[in-house]
């Protein structure tokens, strides 16, 4: 049995984050599902807040200006969703979260000491996470944003 070699491209977005609250650009890795057609399924979890989420499909297209494919829209959502989370507690391991969150399906990449974006997938149940990020966020120990939030997860 052969195994096939699944091939990826790097993806321009642009797009204006309410988190930075600036025009912002972002390369990630996606999955070609038909590079005819243009359509791609994001394999990276977001950092800054675009209105997508991993495994959502989406339409992109190589951008003269840019010199790369950039993404257009999306057209078909995962049912997944991406938070994003600032430590703002001074000298709190954000490790610790990331852990505990992880034990719970929610995986999620560091950009720097104190600053995280967090895949919520589908099958996890929102309003958990919610509860715990909202008692760390009581305590003071972080902010959180949801730029994408399914329609799955804000009915949870």
């Amino acid at each position: 049995m052969t195994k096939t070699i699944e091939k990826y491209e790097k993806i321009l977005f642009k797009y204006h984050s309410n988190v930075l609250d600036e025009l912002t650009v972002e390369t990630m890795w996606a999955e070609i599902i038909d590079k005819d057609k243009g359509i791609y399924k994001l394999d990276n979890i977001p950092f800054y807040g675009p209105q997508i989420a991993t495994d959502d499909q989406f339409y992109a297209e190589f951008d003269e200006s840019e010199k790369m494919l950039t993404y257009k829209k999306t057209i078909k959502h995962s049912g997944n969703s991406i938070i994003l989370v600032i430590i703002t507690k001074k000298g709190f391991d954000k490790e610790i979260i990331r852990n505990r969150f992880k034990e719970l399906n929610c995986k999620s990449e560091g950009l720097n000491e104190s600053y995280f974006s967090m895949e919520i997938l589908k099958d996890v149940n929102y309003s958990k996470i919610q509860k715990i990020l909202t008692e760390y966020e009581n305590d003071g120990i972080l902010e959180y944003a949801e730029p994408c939030l399914s329609e799955k997860h804000k009915a949870d």
